[in-house]
């Protein structure tokens, strides 16, 4: 099995409610949103540092909503499940690899990235032009090392392909809602009202420096 791996300085997260009518509008006719609770469903943001890929070094955001994931026998279960509906990247090199090896839907232009830690909290600013398309703060708990299995699942015309990821690294999960989100109107958010969207995160989620590993992309 061909692996694929990508080294990043931090992996900043958090997950949001969000209006399952918009989660749903947003899906591919075979997938479903989670539900945390009746009506209301869960956009994930996540935030890298990449540090070394075949792309090279680069910045990227990721907008998804979180589904339930495919239970296989012999397989771990894996802590979440996404379709990732839009990413951005500070570089063209690794727009045109994630699109050309993974079938993931890319802003198409560089953005510009800030990483700002602080006493414990991570503020992520996403802009383009200078204009802010999003705002990320999330706070630390206490780390421990992990390797933990997600499922990643995309389109390509009419195919049905997912990916398994391993996050190995310093992580650090809490649900104290101390994070924030701030989404600005742009072609990113365009798929999501900004109104049906929590503004603080009932789980965040931060990655130490650690590795990031892809398997075959597979047809469901």
């Amino acid at each position: 099995m061909r692996l694929t791996t990508y080294e990043f300085k931090h992996c900043i997260g958090a997950m949001f409610e969000m209006s399952t009518a918009d989660a749903r509008k947003i899906l591919p006719s075979h997938l479903q949103p989670l539900e945390v609770q009746h009506t209301r469903s869960v956009l994930a943001v996540l935030a890298f540092q990449f540090t070394d890929s075949e792309a090279g070094a680069y910045d990227e955001v990721v907008l998804s909503v979180v589904t339930p994931p495919r239970v296989e026998p012999g397989k771990p279960l894996p802590q979440a499940a996404f379709y990732p509906f839009m990413l951005a990247t500070s570089t063209g090199a690794a727009r045109e690899h994630a699109i050309e090896r993974w079938a993931l839907p890319h802003y198409m232009k560089d953005l510009d990235f800030s990483f700002d830690e602080v006493d414990g909290q991570m503020k992520v600013g996403v802009y383009d032009d200078g204009s802010p398309v999003l705002e990320l703060t999330v706070t630390e708990h206490s780390f421990q090392g992990v390797n933990y299995p997600y499922h990643c699942f995309m389109t390509r015309g009419d195919e049905r392909l997912k990916v398994n990821i391993f996050m190995n690294a310093a992580h650090s999960q809490h649900e104290e809602e101390t994070g924030e989100l701030i989404l600005h109107p742009h072609p990113m958010t365009d798929p999501l009202n900004i109104d049906e969207v929590s503004s603080y995160p009932f789980r965040e989620e931060w990655y130490g420096s650690g590795i990031q590993t892809f398997e075959e992309v597979e047809q469901i």
